[in-house]
């Protein structure tokens, strides 16, 4: 049984669970306690609960699956996306934001767009990119070489703000 088409459908076509992996390392400044940042992603990961599962420790920090998030990739973002596989190495988003404790970071979001990456970095959310794995590489590849539509760029002509014979005065 197939579902009727919408515009998600049409939009959204590829999807992958990241686990996404956080460290947290005691603070350098009087200001904070701990610091979190994103390291690393663990793809096809499983939801975790509790979420923070401790997978290393050493002195001072701990890296842990703190959450499970959906990578989206759409038809409309794939310029995107080539522009990311272009770098080297490409990366991974995670957008990040203050916990129910307003002092832990937690994940809240993961793009493979550089577009919408950037447009995460302008507020007050905490934008960081991870390298991204052999295995999401391929999906991304395989998903713009299969969808991509290059659209040739059309200069728009400004229209005049007065008229040429200059009915106004």
């Amino acid at each position: 049984m197939t579902e009727p088409l919408g515009i998600q459908s049409l939009e959204r076509i590829e999807t992958m669970p990241l686990g996404i992996v956080v460290e947290r390392r005691r603070g350098v400044t009087a200001w904070a306690e701990w610091s979190w940042r994103p390291v690393s992603v663990i793809p096809g990961a499983g939801p975790v609960d509790p979420p923070g599962r401790v997978l290393m420790e050493g002195e001072g920090w701990t890296h842990s699956h703190a959450a499970t998030l959906t990578l989206e990739l759409f038809r409309t973002d794939t310029e995107g996306y080539r522009l990311n596989l272009s770098q080297d190495p490409p990366r991974l988003w995670v957008v990040m934001r203050p916990g129910p404790d307003g002092e832990e970071l937690v994940p809240f979001t993961v793009t493979a767009s550089a577009h919408e990456g950037e447009g995460y970095q302008v507020g007050a959310d905490v934008v960081e990119t991870v390298p991204m794995p052999a295995e999401v590489i391929a999906l991304v590849r395989d998903f713009v070489e299969q969808h991509h539509v290059d659209v040739p760029f059309h200069k728009r002509e400004r229209k005049r703000h007065f008229e040429k014979d200059e009915r106004r005065r």
